[in-house]
């Protein structure tokens, strides 16, 4: 008996790619790939030498004056921007860290100049200022699961009615030459503040890349329900990061002060918005859809060369608020670009 043919019937599946076409995209990918990661650091380069090599700005823009200008102005907002940070990678917002270096200024400014106590308390009541201000705010979003927006948001607000009372309609001068000297010389070359920049950064970087409560905030941020199901403190870790956020933001209160060398209701207020716009930029670069400090500070330097060098070439006043609005809505933008690339399948 012969045994009857049996027909093969098609199938759904899709033609295999051939190789010579999976060979030629794999570059294309790695172009791409590369191109996320450190698309907005060789933007940054690129402005830089824009600046450096043109005309309108190449005989201020590339002095040592000018970047060394950049450099120590910047570390004020760059320390506000990672204070800011840590309680971002557990995604609850901080709206309140602008109206906090406001605050820790004039309260710092206060000890030392109208109380006569010495510099060290004056530093340290700006911290403290700064701490219990962010543990305020910790402890009300964490343990009564409240809305950060909405709870910083109003601290902001009301901060800025604790400064009005607290300098009036004065600004407060005559701070120490200590903390003025700290604020606006240099050492081995560099501004103070940036080395205090750099040990900032460094702490942070390590804080949340290197322990526990770092990467259950990281935790929290990817899976907050997750966190909890697996028994991690969330609760207490979102207090600590506001009361770490409000601390850094007390400290660049305090550098805010060494710079300008006075005080005043409003003055550093308007730290806020240039923090968060540093961070969401930031998280477009190296670690795309993360938060990180690397990313943070090309964020901040790419905003701050950028705008220095329009000044430096004649642009008008609107200039800074524009680059700092524009960088909020471009960085989310692109987040939620990157983020839906990589949902789809496109690494």
């Amino acid at each position: 008996m012969s045994t009857p043919s049996v027909t093969q019937l098609p199938t759904d599946s899709p033609p295999t790619e051939p190789a010579a076409t999976v060979a030629e995209t794999r570059p294309a990918r790695r172009l791409l790939h590369v191109v996320e990661r450190f698309g907005l650091v060789f933007l940054l380069l690129a402005i830089t030498a824009f600046f450096a090599l043109w005309p309108g700005t190449s005989d201020t823009f590339a002095t040592t004056a000018n970047l060394r200008n950049i450099l120590a102005n910047e570390s004020i907002l760059v320390i506000a921007a990672l204070a800011a940070l840590i309680p971002l990678v557990a995604e609850r917002f901080d709206l309140s860290v602008g109206a906090i270096v406001m605050v820790s200024s004039i309260t710092t400014a206060t000890v030392v100049t109208q109380l006569g106590l010495p510099l060290p308390l004056g530093v340290l009541a700006g911290m403290l200022t700064g701490l219990v201000i962010g543990l305020v705010n910790g402890v009300i979003i964490a343990y009564f699961n409240a809305s950060s927006l909405v709870i910083t948001l109003g601290m902001s607000t009301l901060l800025a009615g604790v400064g009005s009372y607290l300098a009036g309609d004065t600004t407060l001068l005559g701070i120490p030459d200590g903390l003025a000297a700290f604020g606006n010389q240099y050492w081995l070359g560099v501004a103070r503040p940036v080395w205090l920049l750099v040990v900032v950064a460094l702490a942070v970087a390590y804080l949340l890349g290197l322990t526990v409560f770092g990467r259950t905030l990281l935790s929290i941020g990817s899976n907050e329900s997750a966190a909890r199901l697996v028994g991690l403190p969330v609760a207490r870790s979102v207090m600590l990061a506001f009361a770490v956020s409000g601390a850094l933001a007390g400290l660049a209160g305090v550098l805010l002060l060494a710079r300008t060398g006075s005080a005043a209701a409003g003055v550093g207020a308007g730290y806020t918005l240039p923090a968060l716009a540093a961070i969401f930029l930031g998280s477009t670069t190296i670690k795309p859809g993360r938060f990180t400090v690397a990313g943070t500070l090309v964020g901040v330097f790419s905003v701050a060369i950028s705008i220095n060098g329009l000044t430096l070439a004649g642009a008008d006043d609107w200039v800074e608020p524009f680059f700092n609005g524009a960088a909020v809505v471009i960085a989310v933008a692109v987040s939620a670009l990157l983020a839906k690339r990589r949902l789809g399948g496109v690494r």
